[in-house]
């Protein structure tokens, strides 16, 4: 298993891994983020992308659900499977 790590903040070695984890547990704000991780408290440059990961950001995490009951007919065969089906949308803005 090959994992890639995007780092937010340089200077600090801040990945964007933590940066999700910190507003999944309640940061809503840069100034909250800087407190928990100090991201964006050196050079400042990251400021921005971190910001974009905050709630109503660019890279929040919007995810949309459709449920696709009688919309979808069955094919030939579909016979094993379940009569609900379900579609998941995951956007990135």
């Amino acid at each position: 298993m090959i994992t890639i790590l995007m780092f937010i903040c340089i200077c600090n070695a801040i990945t964007e891994k933590q940066v999700k984890a910190a507003v999944a547990a309640g940061a809503h704000t840069l100034r909250q983020l800087q407190a928990e991780l100090g991201v964006a408290s050196c050079c400042g440059c990251c400021a921005e992308t971190a910001t974009d990961y905050l709630p109503g950001g660019r890279y929040a995490a919007h995810q949309t659900v459709h449920v696709l009951d009688d919309q979808v007919a069955p094919a030939a065969n579909d016979g094993a499977l379940p009569a609900r089906f379900t579609e998941v949308i995951a956007r990135r803005a």
